[in-house]
């Protein structure tokens, strides 16, 4: 890589890290002031738990996704939700495990998000390899979430859930912690909306950009620094609930937030703008597609065989993440 083509990703690469940074803050920004008003007009935790944190940590993907299949990029699109995915089991369920152990206790409950992660990564399996996602099947996708959403809250309700005083914990680091924004929560909500969809428009531009220049397809840049820029959020929730011990609550968000990915991001994007086959890598498809699902099989066997999550295996996941990042980018370099 020659001095010139250094000197012209610098602009990209400051647009890509400008963007990163916008999200996450407008995501806070989003997510602080929507529980603020929320608790205001007396929601139960469980109602926020259930739309706004896991709408919330979930937005910044969302809109980049959109705004990409609008700009014609549906390989970012597709990409930031399959890096995303991949991300939230090895970058983050990894990081976390780093400073406690996931010790799973085995539940119907448990073992009925994993089915529904599993077999919404083989739906959108299918149809990346029978001609990619139509309107109707967006549509379709929204639907199914919100019947999933529904049914996960009759059953918290029905079961007098345990983990409202987790959500409120969780709620209390995420909420509004300055005066200012205590005092102008609406402002700060439509600043925070702003912030998420200018550092989406300017992390997609970038991206184009830093993609065009390298000679790789814009999925490879979208797999690795979008999907892991687009992860924080549930990084940083995650390591809220795993410092206080809430390890059920970590697993409980990765496994939703993957199940969130595909239905509604991809849903949602596809119901703006159809996402053709031929509209983004092939490499998506015959590689990456599978590492997801790979992963995602692994993860579940841990959870339900093996039922603990160390050290050991969190620092294989990180490596296994950093691994994968790497060969990504040799395989279009070449090496």
């Amino acid at each position: 890589m020659d001095f010139v083509l250094l000197q012209s990703l610098a602009m990209p690469v400051l647009l890509m890290c400008a963007g990163i940074v916008l999200l996450i803050q407008g995501g806070n920004w989003t997510i602080d002031s929507s529980v603020f008003i929320a608790r205001r007009f007396g929601l139960s935790p469980l109602i926020v738990g259930f739309t706004i944190l896991a709408f919330g940590t979930s937005l910044p993907e969302l809109i980049v996704s959109v705004l990409a299949v609008l700009r014609g990029s549906a390989g970012i699109a597709m990409g930031n939700v399959i890096g995303s995915n991949i991300a939230n089991i090895l970058l983050v369920i990894g990081s976390v495990s780093l400073f406690v152990t996931f010790t799973v206790h085995f539940s119907k409950a448990l073992v009925r998000d994993l089915v529904m992660m599993l077999a919404c990564s083989g739906l959108l399996l299918g149809f990346m390899f029978y001609g990619g996602i139509g309107r109707m099947a967006g549509l379709g996708m929204i639907i199914l979430l919100l019947v999933y959403v529904y049914v996960q809250y009759r059953m918290a309700r029905s079961g007098h859930h345990d983990g409202d005083h987790v959500v409120e914990e969780i709620e209390e680091e995420l909420a509004c912690t300055t005066g200012l924004q205590k005092k102008l929560p609406y402002v700060f909500l439509v600043i925070g909306l702003i912030a998420i969809a200018g550092g989406a428009e300017v992390l997609v531009r970038g991206a184009k950009e830093s993609a065009g220049l390298l000679g790789v397809p814009e999925a490879v840049i979208a797999l690795s620094i979008i999907a892991a820029g687009t992860s924080l959020p549930e990084l940083s929730t995650s390591l809220i609930a795993g410092r206080k011990g809430h390890t059920d609550m970590v697993l409980g968000n990765i496994i939703g937030s993957n199940v969130f990915n595909i239905l509604m991001i991809l849903g949602v994007t596809a119901l703006v703008k159809p996402i053709a086959s031929g509209s983004y890598a092939p490499q998506l498809l015959n590689f990456d597609i599978w590492v997801m699902l790979g992963v995602s099989l692994l993860f579940a066997f841990l959870l339900l065989a093996y039922r603990k999550i160390n050290r050991s295996i969190g620092m294989m996941c990180v490596g296994a993440y950093i691994v994968y990042n790497i060969y990504i980018y040799a395989i279009y370099f070449g090496a």
